[in-house]
């Protein structure tokens, strides 16, 4: 093979032909602005800078305007709510732009990771961005360590702000000035500046605390709200649980308010954490008009723990606690007398093809007769029947059963031991009052001494006038506790009306009843809040 010398042949460079940015070609110049607030003084900032690089870019003969980017009100410490910026970045990486405009680094970035991130990015693809105000090149090898520290100097400045705004922020609230936020169903600012009730809202809030009480889920009030077409804040009628639950768990909507019950972990992420007790929190009462009192509030925080903390009743269930459901309230009030296991409701297929609701012991389904042998089955119809017999028992001796339940549920939600006397104060008085009369009696019948009446008379008075004292004095105390009261008024109400029991109703039951026992000789022990009881037959 014959050997042939090596040629090389210089080909000049030609820039014309070049896709890099060179002196021959007109570049395409975008601008990027932003401001971090609505203020008026930063719009006229913002509007002024849109300005300036609109002319400054045309007046050079060698720029072409690609496009002016803008971010109004966005802060600069997080890149994914900038739209514009991401959509700039986006143009850089179609080929519609060569170089970049900015006023300021922290104008372009107050997070130094996500600063030097992107200039880097737009770097490697040949692609500069100019900072008037540091007179900084990112093209230029030198000048990234001085964007670095500029960087540094723009996050830290955000940081000193944030810590600062908290500051004022923490301050207000230690004041009790912070803003009321209405954010909320029920509430308007007022002319005078202050909240003020929508009554056609907070119709609704009351309508939700009030089926709740009554022993409905959060399931069946949303289902409710949905079916009734009743609106959302946001005027819409997409009711969720969680809406639902927010809004019973709301100590505003009892004209008060709980501040900083959420805070910020830093101003570069802006997480937004619950305060677990990180920060401290700051309670105002009667901050402002209530939608409802503070008592029903109470009750309703009192039975939304109640339900959370039910225990499991199956053995096959897979976590410790229990579920609430809202559809029957014997679900929870029913227990079998034989094993003390929890009722549950069946459903049975008559012969000629009708169904009706049978109630059985919950163990005996599960496990089978040898766990329960001497349970009931009862017709859901035969139990209702008998449960209104015994709650009219009970309306006929209405001051017995009243005195009973006011005295259980004032020394439960009291804790005072000498409340659990009332009960035994009154029934004295009532025996007293009938050997007083009978000695009156006694004293007009006799035709001899009367002093020996006159003695026992002014004995028993001042007996009774003391245990009046006594009986008055703990009556005070009770009056004094908003929530003891509202619970025995509610209860008191459905006792002053026969018509309650006369038929089955499952809000009644709620109220009055504390729990319920299936006899094995067919026959139902009804405990009332506060123990007073009833028995009565289950007729079939």
């Amino acid at each position: 093979m014959q050997d042939r010398p090596r040629i090389i042949t210089k080909i000049e460079a030609n820039p014309m032909l070049s896709t890099k940015r060179n002196e021959y070609r007109q570049l395409k110049v975008a601008a990027y602005c932003r401001v971090s607030t609505d203020s008026e003084d930063q719009v006229e900032s913002y509007k002024a800078q849109v300005a300036y690089y609109t002319d400054a870019i045309a007046k050079n003969p060698r720029w072409k305007l690609a496009d002016i980017y803008a971010d109004e009100g966005i802060t600069g410490t997080m890149l994914k709510n900038r739209d514009n910026f991401n959509r700039m970045i986006r143009d850089c990486e179609r080929g519609r732009i060569d170089y970049i405009l900015c006023k300021s680094v922290a104008r372009f970035a107050r997070n130094t990771v996500d600063s030097l991130k992107m200039v880097r990015k737009l770097k490697a693809k040949g692609i500069g961005v100019y900072f008037e105000e540091q007179c900084l090149d990112t093209l230029k090898v030198e000048n990234e360590m001085f964007l670095g520290l500029h960087s540094v100097m723009a996050q830290s400045e955000s940081e000193n702000i944030s810590a600062n705004v908290r500051w004022g922020i923490q301050q207000r609230m230690k004041s009790g000035t912070f803003k009321f936020r209405y954010n909320i169903l029920g509430y308007e600012k007022g002319e005078d500046g202050e909240p003020k009730i929508v009554e056609s809202e907070a119709s609704t809030v009351r309508l939700i605390f009030e089926m709740y009480l009554k022993g409905s889920s959060l399931v069946q009030i949303r289902d409710y709200l949905k079916e009734h077409q009743i609106l959302t804040r946001k005027g819409d009628t997409k009711w969720e649980t969680m809406v639902v639950k927010s809004i019973l768990t709301n100590e505003r909507f009892c004209g008060d308010m709980l501040m900083q019950k959420t805070y910020v972990d830093n101003p570069i992420n802006k997480k937004q954490c619950v305060n677990r007790g990180e920060l401290p929190k700051y309670y105002i009462q009667n901050n402002h008009p209530a939608i409802i009192e503070r008592s029903v509030f109470q009750a309703v925080q009192a039975e939304m723990a109640r339900r959370t903390s039910k225990r499991r009743v199956s053995d096959r269930a897979r976590t410790e606690f229990g579920r609430y459901s809202g559809k029957y309230a014997l679900t929870e009030l029913l227990i079998c007398g034989d094993c003390g296991s929890v009722y549950r409701r069946k459903t049975w297929k008559k012969r000629n093809g009708e169904s009706e609701g049978v109630w059985m012991c919950f163990n005996r389904i599960e496990n089978g007769r040898e766990a329960c042998k001497d349970s009931l089955a009862v017709r859901e119809q035969d139990l209702h029947d008998a449960i209104c017999r015994g709650l009219l028992k009970a309306y006929s001796d209405f001051g017995g059963a009243m005195d009973c339940i006011t005295t259980a549920l004032t020394y439960a939600m009291t804790g005072v031991d000498e409340t659990l006397d009332i009960y035994a104060i009154e029934q004295q008085i009532k025996q007293i009052n009938e050997s007083l009369d009978e000695v009156i009696v006694l004293r007009e019948r006799t035709q001899g001494d009367k002093s020996k009446y006159d003695v026992e008379v002014r004995r028993f008075s001042q007996q009774l006038v003391a245990l009046r004292q006594q009986r008055d004095f703990m009556k005070e105390r009770l009056e004094a506790m908003p929530s003891t009261r509202t619970e025995i008024d509610k209860v008191k109400k459905m006792f002053e009306e026969k018509e309650n029991f006369i038929t089955y109703r499952d809000d009644v039951v709620r109220c009055v009843v504390e729990c319920i026992r299936v006899l094995d000789d067919k026959k139902i022990s009804i405990i009332l809040k506060g123990g007073y009881t009833v028995e009565e037959e289950i007729i079939a």
